[in-house]
């Protein structure tokens, strides 16, 4: 049902984000099991580098950059849910129906409701197409990436004109960008679950979004 639904979304969450203050990775990689990771990109002012659940310790480089590349999906997936959130509660859909017998986009709700006015297809479809992406286009397919996360593939020429410290301070802007949205969407969740607004800032102001 939708409370359990909400219960293992909002888990899942957390446990992605348990990891999301740790630092990213650089380039170098080393075995020694005593590594310290505190130095490294992400392990900033206020909280330095934060791992309650122990999560890195007396882990290797291996280890660190699996959870970091866990970490940069989760935090890409989640700004795209949070864009996508903001998008659909300004109104804008795409146009004409969903399905056959007259469902249109526009009235699908926003959030998690949505996924009860969704015909069974749509879901089997959006499936499907997440896991085309993550099985051929999401990925390292020519196993030429510089850090964890990097999917390049060779396609952006661009990021090699970069400085090296123009790419470390972009690669900390899409983490902590991640991180925040992870906590956003948890919010908006939160907030749909308990029956109110998950924007709170509108309803301060006096624009209370319907």
């Amino acid at each position: 049902n939708t409370s359990t639904t909400m219960k293992l979304a909002i888990a899942t969450t957390l446990a992605a984000s348990a990891a999301a203050f740790a630092p990213a990775s650089k380039p170098a990689s080393t075995t020694s099991l005593s590594a310290g990771f505190e130095n490294e990109l992400g392990a900033q002012a206020p909280l330095g580098f934060w791992d309650p659940l122990n999560m890195v310790y007396e882990q290797d480089q291996d280890r660190f950059d699996r959870l970091r590349y866990v970490e940069i999906k989760h935090g890409r997936i989640a700004m795209l849910a949070v864009t996508g959130h903001i998008v659909t509660t300004a109104g804008v859909r795409l146009p004409g129906d969903i399905d056959y017998h007259g469902t249109s986009f526009a009235s699908i709700p926003v959030g998690l409701a949505g996924l009860k006015s969704i015909p069974t297809e749509g879901i089997i479809q959006i499936v499907a197409f997440i896991g085309f992406l993550e099985l051929f286009v999401m990925k390292d397919v020519n196993g030429t990436g510089d850090f964890p996360g990097d999917f390049r593939n060779g396609g952006s020429k661009s990021w090699d004109k970069l400085s090296e410290e123009d790419k470390l301070k972009k690669r900390a802007i899409e983490l902590n960008n991640g991180r925040a949205a992870q906590m956003g969407i948890l919010g908006l969740m939160v907030h749909e679950m308990m029956g109110g607004s998950g924007y709170v800032i509108n309803d301060l102001l006096g624009y209370p979004v319907n």
